[in-house]
């Protein structure tokens, strides 16, 4: 049981965590001042220390280096006993597991650091064989330049061992590299360490200034994982090391390890600045959401636009034009990256509102590869009887690798820019005839696409199939035949928050429902971690949940991912929304 770290907010698999000691340290943070070790057992035996609640203690311990043969691990692991204060156990990837440790440091740190695959490897092992609720330590590793890549892996602790050490050789220490002091002609930094004349700077004021250069970084990437853009800082952080790029590209490939930490969206926007950002979780699962649950509910022809920088979409001033010309004769679909496509119904669900990029009139390979991809997924999943390229230039080259691959013509109505007199007057002619859908088919049709994107193909028609409309877009709400409220369309993020009627109906429809099993409790406002004796493994954060119990029926948000809640022993699990006594 974990009784001394606890975690208070998650970007992804990086965590702001809290070490619970006389004096609280906040995570991720530099261990040295309150890690003490109480030794290895390789030359002796030791006695299990008595501890203490000022400081984390390392218990006696046997570390294996990385390639140690696995038989040698288990004939030499140590079986850790239960202490009651603070305490860490020292773990390889093999012999890693749950012995009621607090901390657990990874012996293998020195031999993975600089090796992007092994570090993967290494620290997604560790991972699953640890409670969710424990401070993973790397030791000797951690450097201004590479502590926020680490952290975004889901390292908490680190020491200033080696920025010291490299210090002392007089080799001064930056977030974007490593310089030799006697190549500095001036210091770039205003650290009390560097205040010193540089004529008067020595080595030991250098590793003065590294350990302050890191804390620093430190205190950068918290800052960044409360306001949930430490992506954002790694893709330009990681650039400044080639192992560093290959690292954070490795855990872009380690889906299943991102995705189950990845919440399902965020208060913060997303700069989308690099081919990198295509491979975020975000916006692969977006996706692949609307290529596989997405369902097109419009019998008028489909016309492709491009994104604006104004979002939602709807709100800009290119959009404005192109409603104004469609006026609900055809079904409204914007191009994008790193997006890909998104449907109408979609425009304010994250991250389609929430993400920056930046436009140049040009695209990459990558980013052309993409949304071709994701184009001709949609199309043939999706039916039309034509389609309207309403697209610049720019976007041909992405609709010509498409077409092949479609039976619906395409037509194409911009001359030299979409929102041109001649664009628009062409885009109004190509939808000569077609026949206006009206206001009440298009707010059903929104409600049921998000439920669908949000619950799983097929949500829509399940929860929604009698259904009125109260209240005005983007606050739509969802009405039973009998006018009882069954969900209200959240505008921040595009989501349905569920009412307790509408939970019943989740529950007794055929889609899965993501569930969450407590004691015999009442809850009220949330559900603590201790409380669960089961959850839904697919629970990611920010998900709708059901929380049942001998006493409760609820309907709230999931706080932490499902493995999260069900091993967990302190935290916020649900966000309780509605709940009734049974």
């Amino acid at each position: 049981m974990t009784d001394h770290f606890e975690i208070h907010e998650r970007d992804g698999a990086a965590r702001l965590g809290e070490v619970r000691l006389a004096e609280p340290r906040t995570t991720p943070a530099l261990a040295d001042d309150f890690v003490e070790d109480a030794g290895s057992l390789w030359p002796e035996d030791r006695a299990v220390p008595e501890g203490s609640e000022e400081h984390v203690t390392l218990l006696p311990h046997r570390a294996f280096p990385s390639g140690t043969a696995e038989e040698v691990e288990e004939a030499f692991a140590v079986p850790y006993p239960d202490v009651d204060y603070p305490s860490g156990a020292v773990v390889s990837p093999t012999t890693a597991r749950d012995y009621g440790a607090d901390v657990y440091a990874l012996s293998t740190a020195g031999g993975i650091a600089g090796h992007a695959s092994a570090f993967r490897e290494a620290i997604v092992d560790v991972r699953a064989a640890i409670p969710a609720d424990t401070a993973l330590y790397l030791s000797g590793v951690a450097t201004p330049r590479n502590a926020a890549v680490l952290a975004y892996a889901g390292v908490d602790l680190l020491d200033a061992h080696r920025a010291v050490v490299k210090g002392t050789q007089g080799k001064y220490l930056t977030s974007e590299g490593e310089h030799f002091l006697s190549d500095l002609e001036e210091l770039p930094c205003a650290c009390p360490a560097c205040r010193t004349p540089r004529e008067e700077f020595t080595r030991e004021d250098c590793a003065e200034h590294n350990e302050n250069a890191l804390r620093a970084e430190l205190a950068t990437v918290r800052e960044r994982i409360r306001a949930g853009r430490l992506r954002d800082y790694v893709e330009g952080q990681a650039r400044h090391e080639p192992w560093l790029t290959a690292a954070f590209r490795e855990f872009d490939q380690e889906w299943s390890y991102l995705e189950e930490r990845t919440p399902i969206y965020r208060r913060s926007g997303m700069a989308a600045t690099t081919d990198d950002t295509l491979r975020r979780v975000e916006i692969q699962r977006f996706a692949e959401r609307v290529t596989s649950r997405y369902r097109n509910r419009f019998d008028n022809p489909l016309v492709l636009v491009p994104c604006s920088a104004t979002k939602p979409y709807s709100e800009s001033q290119s959009h404005e034009q192109f409603h104004d010309a469609i006026q609900y004769r055809a079904h409204l679909v914007s191009m994008t990256s790193p997006i890909g496509v998104v449907p109408q119904e979609l425009e304010t669900t994250y991250p389609a509102q929430h993400y920056d990029t930046a436009v140049t009139g040009r695209w990459t390979e990558t980013e052309i590869e993409f949304v071709a991809r994701v184009l001709r997924r949609y199309l043939e999943r999706n039916e039309y009887p034509r389609i309207v390229a309403h697209l610049p230039g720019d976007y041909r080259e992405i609709v010509d690798r498409v077409e092949p691959h479609v039976d619906a013509p395409i037509e194409y109505t911009v001359e030299d820019h979409p929102t041109t007199t001649d664009s628009i007057a062409n885009l109004m002619r190509a939808l000569d005839g077609e026949l206006k859908y009206g206001k009440r088919e298009r707010q059903h049709n929104t409600l049921k696409a998000i439920a669908d994107y949000q619950f799983g193909e097929g949500a829509g028609d399940e929860l929604f199939d009698e259904l009125s409309i109260q209240s005005r877009y983007p606050k739509l709400r969802a009405h039973d035949g009998e006018g009882e409220q069954l969900a209200a369309m959240v505008p921040q993020y595009g989501t349905l928050s569920l009412t307790l009627a509408g939970a019943r109906r989740w529950v007794e429809s055929a889609v899965p429902t993501k569930r969450v099993e407590i004691d015999a409790f009442v809850p009220h406002g949330n559900v603590l971690a201790p409380g669960i004796v089961e959850a839904d493994e697919t629970i990611r954060t920010g998900d709708e949940v059901v929380v049942e119990g001998p006493k409760a029926f609820a309907i709230g948000r999931a706080a932490m991912f499902g493995r999260e809640m069900a091993e967990s022993t302190r935290g916020v699990a649900v966000d309780v929304r509605h709940v009734e006594e049974r």
